[in-house]
């Protein structure tokens, strides 16, 4: 189901590109490949439907065709409405729940550039990575499967706030914060979920600001 409805999506938006392109006055695909030096290939894929594009094609093409960015990647809002507000889209790094851990460490993870990225719309700034929840003690808040984003530039504790925290061992979780609990970082489920048993110190990886599910 999830890969029909991918396919769905690619295709649909494969069509938006087509759309664009022929309203920019530009005959087929070789006219663009020679007006802006890009890769045949891969724009013939992405024409078709036969790949998909992610964020930074589309901000290439809805500039080159001067279309709105938010009708070419989610098919909303006029495709020529100016005055329609784009969305700020960021790449944030999905990262493992072992290298959330890692994060915390004396030489902590800076380099992101080989974890793959999943696109945030509107993100407030910050400094952000993804990650995808296992099991189910956070899932009156985030089922199994939703990702989560984490701002590592948020760590101030606030009552009930959502974070992802790791103790010395380098075991990270996510949990909601309770200061009068023992220990203060607790689960949020509807199931009898016991808290973390944290080894030594817990350091802060940063504040959950938004949790998502595919449907």
């Amino acid at each position: 189901m999830l890969k029909d409805q991918e396919q769905f999506e690619r295709e649909e938006r494969a069509k938006r590109l087509v759309m664009a392109r022929k309203n920019a006055g530009f005959a087929g695909p070789k006219a663009i490949v020679d007006r802006f030096g890009w890769n045949a290939n891969v724009y013939k894929a992405h024409e078709s439907g036969r790949n998909g594009f992610g964020i930074a094609d589309a901000k290439k093409y809805a500039k080159a065709f001067r279309v709105n960015l938010n009708w070419l990647q989610f098919g909303t809002g006029d495709a020529h409405d100016p005055e329609e507000r784009p969305v700020s889209v960021a790449d944030v790094p999905k990262i493992s729940w072992v290298s959330a851990g890692q994060l915390t460490e004396q030489a902590p993870i800076t380099d992101f550039s080989e974890f793959p990225t999943v696109a945030a719309l509107d993100l407030p700034d910050g400094d952000w990575i993804a990650l995808e929840v296992e099991g189910n003690s956070m899932n009156k808040i985030s089922p199994p499967g939703s990702i989560i984003f984490v701002n590592r530039r948020d760590k101030r504790l606030a009552p009930n706030a959502l974070y992802v925290v790791a103790d010395e061992t380098g075991a990270a979780t996510y949990k909601r914060y309770r200061p009068n609990d023992n220990p203060p970082f607790q689960p949020a489920s509807y199931e009898d979920v016991p808290p973390p048993e944290f080894q030594g110190a817990v350091t802060i990886v940063g504040r959950v600001r938004r949790s998502v599910i595919e449907m």
